[in-house]
């Protein structure tokens, strides 16, 4: 009984035409997403024949993420770059909490207030009248020599 070991076969995307290619590139050039960024340069260096060990040296990635995005491109073409965000952990700041005023808001009533205040303010009046500290009447005068 003769058994064959060998390696996995190449995994490479489907032949990409110039247009597709120009489209890759300027994903490449001006996704403000890393996730569609990482997977359009992927599927670049694929379409440019690198192997997947050379992509995931030069990416940082696992070569199963590799085969998956490949696999992808190949199953659903451009759609494939395109993360789907869900699911993940309910929002823990309930919507009454995220109607109170924000910041600037806060601060410009709180600056409102004082305004206010201090119009209406009177200064205070015998305020520690046993105090050492004296006013400036009550220093006796001195005159330079």
């Amino acid at each position: 009984m003769e058994v064959v070991v060998g390696r996995r076969p190449g995994v490479f995307v489907r032949p990409v035409g110039m247009e597709e290619g120009c489209r890759l590139q300027r994903i490449s050039r001006t996704a403000k997403d890393p996730v569609r960024l990482r997977r359009a340069i992927v599927v670049m260096m694929s379409a440019q024949g690198q192997s997947v060990p050379d992509s995931t040296s030069l990416m940082q990635v696992s070569a199963d993420y590799v085969r998956d995005v490949i696999h992808a491109f190949n199953e659903r073409g451009f759609e494939a770059l395109d993360p789907k965000w869900s699911g993940g952990r309910p929002r823990t700041i309930s919507g009454q909490v995220r109607e109170h005023r924000s910041h600037g808001e806060q601060n410009a009533a709180n600056g409102a207030y004082v305004r206010w205040h201090n119009t209406r303010a009177r200064p205070k009046t015998n305020f520690a009248p046993d105090s050492p500290i004296r006013t400036w009447t009550q220093y006796p005068g001195t005159r330079a020599a």
